[in-house]
């Protein structure tokens, strides 16, 4: 949040909250403003950490909006798709994906399903 990426970013989330919630538009501009200098001072004294409670804040909020008009999944979709994952670095476009897995287990069958590393280990 605290590069250069920041203004694209900042705008592509202000549309969207302008496109569902157009009365909230300043709070959330303000808002935003606060997180970049939270961010960038947080940076600064290198605590990672703060960086991810705010990002986690943010899905939060993400996560609500959806909840109270999931007529929205496609719309933040293509924002996350399509505006703000582009502004990532490589690395972290390649952590960000899609995982769905179905298993079906009858009897005395097992399935185990990851959507990364896993171990396993049966004595």
């Amino acid at each position: 949040m605290a590069t250069d990426a920041w203004q694209h970013a900042r705008e592509a989330a202000v549309a969207l909250w302008r496109r569902v919630h157009p009365d909230r538009v300043p709070a959330i501009e303000a808002e935003l403003a606060d997180v970049r200098s939270e961010v960038i001072a947080a940076r600064d004294e290198g605590d990672t950490q703060a960086e991810e409670e705010l990002a986690a804040d943010w899905q939060r909020r993400l996560r609500r909006l959806l909840r109270d008009d999931p007529s929205l999944a496609n719309e933040l979709r293509r924002v996350l798709e399509e505006e703000l994952s582009p502004l990532l670095a490589p690395a972290e476009q390649s952590r960000i994906g899609q995982v769905q897995m179905n298993a079906t287990a009858s009897g005395h069958a097992r399935v185990y399903q990851a959507g990364g590393n896993q171990t396993i280990r049966e004595a």
